[in-house]
């Protein structure tokens, strides 16, 4: 009986996929780096050993040390890991949503989640006079995640129903409507126009563990229901007829899609605040580095988001020393700039 060899892999499908797990390995390695050096910039600029002594050493009668100890353990340790967790969550929100709706301009921003957790914040401060951010946190997550599902509700009714063209229209027609009434109400209550602005900014900083962890477990989910589309998200690129001729249940793809991307950018929206550009800028990037196939690009966009939002929050530590920009103001200057060139770039394709 003869035995069958199989051909091996094609030479460029190899050279693909090893420099594609390079990026990858070479993006965690660097994420890492930013994660130690996040520990040790700020107001108070602290040596390797400082950090070590910070991370291991609990407070005793060393003033000093103590010192050191509770600026690491309490306030460095918890917003590294909530840039390392918000930009995780909104690059793969930004990539998800992009190829959900295929508008390569699209951000989070679009479902109307920044504004339905705004507009909850307000809301509740005006009614409940919350004052503690860790009090109107969750219902800014409720906000986010009521905002996704009226605007998914009112795309899936009528002509055109559950298309991009459909999401993007009710997305962006509810975020008006939600803006115009966010400021009615904060513009007649000055604890929640003033809470507004602080929230408003988009900053990692201040939110202990008791927050951080509650939003972890909301943005796990996020991310496996996240990977469990990623083929469907290739096909549906492709087209929706294509995709439905090689067997993709249209709705039930975009549906699950529009939950993860509730539940992971609701859940960052909640804990830091809008901050804008940041999906929309790594996911070009990543799509640069590894083509559309989604099955890479939504881990390098996962890890670019999180480099970059951790790189901008250090940013922000430094250049008004003593004071801080927040992180979210940071990746606006940046994001800015970086949607206008991709508008002239496309023109300049068009012409």
């Amino acid at each position: 009986m003869g035995t069958t060899v199989e051909d091996p892999p094609a030479p460029g499908v190899t050279e693909t996929r090893l420099r594609r797990v390079t990026g990858l390995g070479a993006l965690v390695v660097l994420l890492v780096v930013a994660a130690v050096v996040s520990l040790a910039v700020g107001a108070r600029a602290l040596s390797p050993v400082e950090v070590w002594h910070g991370l291991f050493t609990a407070p005793g009668a060393d003033q000093r040390l103590t010192e050191i100890t509770l600026i690491v353990q309490t306030v460095r340790v918890p917003r590294t890991v909530l840039a390392i967790v918000a930009g995780v969550a909104l690059g793969i929100g930004g990539a998800l949503i992009q190829g959900y709706t295929r508008n390569p301009i699209a951000d989070t921003g679009l479902l109307g989640l920044n504004a339905g957790a705004s507009f909850a914040v307000v809301s509740v401060i005006l009614v409940f006079g919350l004052a503690n951010p860790y009090q109107y946190v969750w219902f800014a997550f409720l906000g986010a995640a009521v905002a996704g599902v009226v605007v998914f509700g009112l795309a899936s009714i009528g002509r055109g129903a559950g298309s991009p063209l459909t999401l993007a229209l009710a997305g962006q027609g509810i975020a008006v409507f939600l803006a115009a009434m966010t400021t009615a109400v904060a513009l007649t209550d000055q604890a929640s126009l003033n809470a507004l602005r602080f929230w408003n900014a988009g900053s990692v900083a201040g939110v202990g563990f008791d927050v951080i962890w509650p939003v972890v477990a909301f943005i796990v989910v996020g991310l496996l229901l996240a990977l469990t589309t990623l083929p469907a998200v290739n096909l549906l690129n492709l087209g929706d007829d294509v995709a439905r001729g090689l067997g993709v249940n249209i709705a039930l793809t975009r549906t699950v899609g529009v939950v993860a991307i509730t539940l992971l950018a609701g859940a960052t929206t909640a804990a830091c605040g809008p901050i804008a550009f940041l999906g929309l800028m790594v996911a070009h990037v990543a799509r640069y580095l590894t083509g559309p196939d989604y099955r890479w690009l939504v881990p390098y966009a996962g890890l670019l988001g999180a480099v970059i939002l951790l790189g901008c929050d250090m940013v922000g530590r430094v250049v008004v020393r003593p004071g801080e920009l927040a992180a979210g103001i940071v990746v606006a200057l940046v994001g800015a700039p970086f949607f206008a060139a991709l508008v002239w770039r496309g023109k300049f394709n068009a012409a």
